[in-house]
């Protein structure tokens, strides 16, 4: 029984990597209004069905250089399938633990908190479209998204025999290994409202923008969260020097999130226990850097956009797991 349960868990929390990966290729491929219905696609089970209503509002948008064509359709619709996938075996993690509770020495509060949690994105999801990809939908559709991997990773590692340090310095590193993981989360959240804005190339130069270090930019207009895409809240256009007020506070996120999570990877090398978790976080940080510094010097191919997405929610993992491992630190360590 636990046996198949704990390989339940770790197939659905890899499948939610999956998830969230795809959800970034369906984003920076703009065909998150492929089908500008929800659940289904022009109220079809599949594009397939949907061939004709498809085929009249590409005729009608002049071509398929818009939001909706066939071939962003199915990639809308095969990301909402694998979500829908995520979101039954969620439910079935849950009724096992319920029902097995005791069989499995399990509290059932953290699968009932992802089946809330899953329940609230499929909402989100549905808002995401009905609503025209508003930037606070879809920079929420995310973070519930890394939140639903982050809380099923939590519950994989319950499920591992999984060594703790033992040493009174290893301890230390719990209040480190936390902040880091706040300031990754809020990092992830800016890169969220980045993407949501199409301002990923707002700043096309590198370390500076527009050749200047402190550019002209419109923080006012940029983190308005009630307004529709491209326009403030009193329905003008955006202008520019919004999207730049964008893009660069999260460069200025990841200046931070480097020193934060970088001084976690100094404080990790320094004992023999966690030595290894410092190398693995070091490396993943390192690639991190690289892809994002890539995006805006090659001026943001596919490829590594979304390898920068899927290498977030791996640094997600990686921190995870660290603090899970430091939080089994006997209390008689603690400082």
């Amino acid at each position: 029984m636990k046996r198949g349960y704990r390989a339940l868990v770790l197939v659905t929390t890899c499948l939610a990597f999956i998830v969230v990966t795809v959800g970034a290729y369906v984003r920076l491929m703009d065909a998150g209004l492929g089908c500008p219905d929800w659940p289904g696609c022009y109220g079809e089970l599949s594009p397939a069905h949907a061939a004709s209503d498809i085929a009249g509002a590409v005729a009608a948008q002049g071509g398929e250089h818009g939001p909706v064509s066939l071939r962003k359709a199915w990639k809308e619709m095969f990301h909402r399938y694998l979500a829908g996938t995520l979101g039954l075996l969620i439910l079935a993690i849950t009724v096992v633990t319920w029902r097995r509770r005791a069989a499995l020495r399990a509290s059932p509060g953290l699968p009932v908190a992802l089946l809330a949690l899953v329940i609230l994105q499929a909402a989100l999801g549905m808002w995401t479209v009905t609503l025209l990809l508003k930037p606070v939908i879809v920079t929420l559709h995310l973070l519930g998204g890394m939140a639903t991997l982050a809380l099923l990773v939590w519950l994989s590692l319950r499920q591992l025999s999984l060594r703790s340090p033992g040493l009174p310095r290893a301890s230390r590193l719990r209040i480190m290994a936390a902040a880091a993981l706040a300031v990754l989360i809020t990092q992830i959240a800016l890169g969220g409202w980045v993407s949501s804005n199409y301002a990923a190339l707002a700043c096309v130069d590198f370390p500076t923008c527009h050749g200047e270090w402190i550019p002209q930019m419109d923080f006012e207009h940029g983190f308005q969260l009630v307004r529709e895409l491209g326009r403030t809240a009193a329905g003008t256009h955006l202008a520019y020097q919004a999207l730049t007020a964008i893009h660069w506070t999260h460069r200025i996120g990841a200046v931070l999130t480097v020193l934060f999570v970088g001084a976690l990877c100094i404080g990790l090398l320094r004992v023999r226990d966690t030595a290894g978790y410092g190398v693995m976080l070091a490396l993943i940080l390192a690639i991190q850097v690289a892809l994002g510094v890539a995006n805006i010097v090659a001026g943001l191919p596919l490829a590594v956009a979304v390898a920068h997405n899927a290498v977030a929610a791996l640094l997600l993992v990686t921190l995870v797991v660290i603090n899970f491992a430091l939080s089994r630190v006997s209390s008689e360590f603690l400082p």
